[in-house]
């Protein structure tokens, strides 16, 4: 008997395009890191990251051609300039590599739940795997350099102890309640991809060669430290620190070593995850004033998202995701 041909489904093609068009452009930033790195720990880490990207790329390519799909055009090596001068530190591309690592995670957890076939199936369950030993290996070497920042200490509970008052819930007016644990941990977090974020748009700012790109890479960079310094003072209102002083830095070379259209399109996949952050946040704050701030920076990167779009829309840089048949237009 013949085995059945299974289609994708939408939610599978929506996923392996987007995991195509994102290392594609990891692996064009791989390439410039490793053409500038000196620390050879951190080599090995970078080196291991661009192979995953590849990795990756030539599997959704074999599924896409068996399938007949079309192959996402991503970022090619017209969008990198290997020889372009260092913009950045060899601590910046550790944290980088740590920091999208984390968002590849929630990514292809948010994926596999979505995917049917078995070998879609089992090429994300291969991403996360991946992703987390490469997590692992950042982490590690991080720790090791003394470059990475732990969340806060609190103390122990001795004991169990039931919420009483509706004040649980209050921020704005009278006795704030401490924070509580994971309360901590998204303000703590949000800092630190703010920090992240706030480093590489003043690279990214120095070097691009259209305005508007400029333009909105200075915006980005007030967001950034905006954002990171309210959601910073609530840390230390409860005497926490979120302390940010680590080596990583941004060198002042106006040379471009990437496209407009490679810088433009990564932070709006930072501020897409930024969103995600936001939301995910949100959730789980039950003080009021703080789930009140999470949703006004919603709306701040919500709008700052939207002009990253036009900016990719106005210059021909967006490339049209898979979509559904418009049915009224093939009726006409």
């Amino acid at each position: 008997m013949e085995g059945h041909h299974i289609r994708l489904t939408s939610s599978e093609i929506g996923s392996l395009w987007s995991n195509y068009v994102a290392d594609s452009m990891f692996k064009c930033v791989f390439k410039y890191y490793l053409a500038h790195v000196e620390d050879k720990e951190i080599k090995l880490v970078l080196e291991h990251a661009l192979d995953l990207s590849q990795q990756h790329i030539d599997v959704i390519t074999k599924i896409f051609k068996e399938e007949e799909h079309a192959i996402p055009e991503g970022f090619t090596d017209q969008d990198v300039d290997i020889n372009a001068p260092r913009l950045f530190s060899d601590e910046f591309f550790l944290f980088y590599t740590f920091q999208m690592t984390k968002g590849a995670l929630v990514t292809y957890g948010a994926a596999l739940p979505h995917t049917f076939r078995n070998d879609i199936r089992e090429h994300f369950m291969s991403c996360i795997s991946s992703a987390m030993e490469l997590f692992n290996e950042a982490s590690n070497l991080l720790l090791e350099k003394g470059l990475l920042v732990r969340s806060p200490h609190i103390p122990y509970l001795k004991e169990v102890d039931m919420v009483e008052k509706q004040s649980f819930l209050a921020g704005w007016m009278g006795e704030q309640r401490p924070l509580t644990a994971m309360e901590i941990t998204n303000l703590f977090s949000n800092v630190q991809t703010n920090f992240m974020g706030g480093l590489l748009v003043t690279g990214f700012g120095q070097v691009a060669r259209s305005e508007d790109v400029r333009r909105h890479m200075r915006r980005g960079k007030e967001l950034a430290k905006k954002q990171g310094d309210v959601l910073n003072e609530y840390l230390k209102e409860n005497d926490l620190s979120a302390s940010t002083s680590w080596a990583a830095e941004v060198l002042t070379n106006n040379e471009p070593p990437f496209s407009d259209k490679l810088m433009t399109y990564q932070v709006a996949m930072m501020s897409a995850a930024g969103i995600g952050n936001y939301g995910t946040s949100l959730s789980a704050s039950p003080r009021r004033d703080i789930a009140m701030q999470y949703m006004n920076f919603l709306t701040e990167v919500g709008l700052y998202a939207e002009d990253g779009a036009n900016i990719l829309i106005k210059h021909k840089w967006l490339e049209r995701p898979p979509h559904a048949a418009d049915r009224d237009s093939l009726m006409k």
